[in-house]
């Protein structure tokens, strides 16, 4: 199976955060057979042990998140429309008119608000409120719609995984499946030394599950493996791009919860340039990931992140370039066989 073809097989995928259990048993089909062990945390995030020729001094985990941004039903109106709520980081302008997904039978429902000429001028101005929206599922009352969805059911981004031109792909939950992707290419792989692999939850909402996870693999050394903004449109200059699809891998200096060990960092772009690949910086201090958990558990831990640039990042309709996808793979790869030495 190529990357892009197990790629596109998470990707498809629901798994909103608080929900992931269908894209780790997922996962579990892929890694079950390659690694000498594995479990299930109290959370929910898939803790995975790898052996490898050599037994390090220090002990390496890499790790992704398997939850994606999404929607929970908070109401059941009158009329037989949901109330709704984001569960992570949905900008409201994305949202409105959006298929959606809902509740455990997966019914079609579309986010709706009040229709354009019904609006005053003022309001016309102003961004959507996600609090003025709601989905509808085709239910004609409350108690129609309480025949498919509950309080508390999760609602998905509907989006199909399509090719975009020559280089590049189209989905939903790019973020972070494009990371658990390599994770499990590198898995299917035999590795220089032992090695953890964590498939983390909610970090969408918080951290969450990395906060758990790393405490119990307590590791010398981490690799966060991501996907990152990419604003390289018309129209955005210099650090406002933040990074560019076809840049290949994005490792950050400094974000919004972490400032990354400098010699990781160093040795990155140095690993980068004995490949012959590509290799970019994030050029603006923003956002953040597991890595802000990890970096700051147990006696601390020294901490990379490795990124996919990806356009309309927590979209239905995020992009990335494939050749970015695989040289991050290769970066990463690289840095698992070179961080337990140091």
């Amino acid at each position: 199976m190529t990357m892009k073809e197990l790629l596109k097989e998470l990707c498809l995928i629901d798994g909103v955060s608080g929900d992931e259990t269908a894209v780790r048993e997922a996962v579990i089909e892929k890694i079950k057979d390659v690694c000498d062990d594995y479990h299930t945390d109290n959370l929910g995030s898939l803790i995975c042990f790898k052996k490898g020729r050599k037994t390090p001094a220090k002990k390496l985990m890499i790790c992704a998140h398997m939850d994606e941004v999404g929607f929970i039903v908070t109401a059941i109106n009158g009329d037989g429309t949901l109330a709704f709520d984001m569960v992570g980081g949905v900008d409201p302008s994305v949202t409105i008119g959006r298929q959606v997904r809902a509740g455990k039978e997966r019914i079609s429902g579309v986010v709706g608000s009040t229709a354009v000429h019904n609006l005053s001028k003022e309001q016309r101005e102003k961004a959507p409120k996600m609090s003025e929206m709601y989905i509808d599922i085709g239910a004609d009352s409350k108690e129609d719609a309480e025949k498919y969805v509950s309080l508390g059911d999760c609602v998905y981004f509907c989006s199909e995984f399509v090719q975009l031109g020559e280089r590049r792909i189209r989905s939903k939950a790019i973020d972070d499946r494009a990371g658990c992707a390599m994770m499990i290419r590198l898995m299917n792989e035999e590795l220089e030394y032992d090695t953890y692999f964590v498939f983390n939850v909610q970090e969408e909402i918080g951290l969450r599950g990395s906060r758990v996870s790393a405490t119990a693999v307590a590791p010398d050394f981490a690799i966060v493996l991501e996907s990152t903004t990419a604003a390289d449109i018309d129209g955005a200059d210099g650090a406002k791009k933040v990074c560019s699809l076809g840049g290949g891998p994005v490792v950050s200096f400094m974000d919004r919860s972490t400032v990354y060990d400098k010699e990781l960092y160093r040795l990155a772009f140095d690993l980068a340039k004995e490949e012959n690949i590509p290799c970019q910086t994030k050029t603006r201090v923003a956002g953040g990931n597991d890595a802000g958990a990890i970096h700051i558990s147990g006696t601390g831990v020294r901490t990379i992140a490795v990124s996919v640039p990806c356009r309309y990042l927590h979209s239905p309709s995020s992009v990335i370039e494939t050749a970015d996808l695989e040289s991050s793979y290769t970066l990463v790869k690289a840095l698992a066989k070179r961080i337990p030495q140091l």
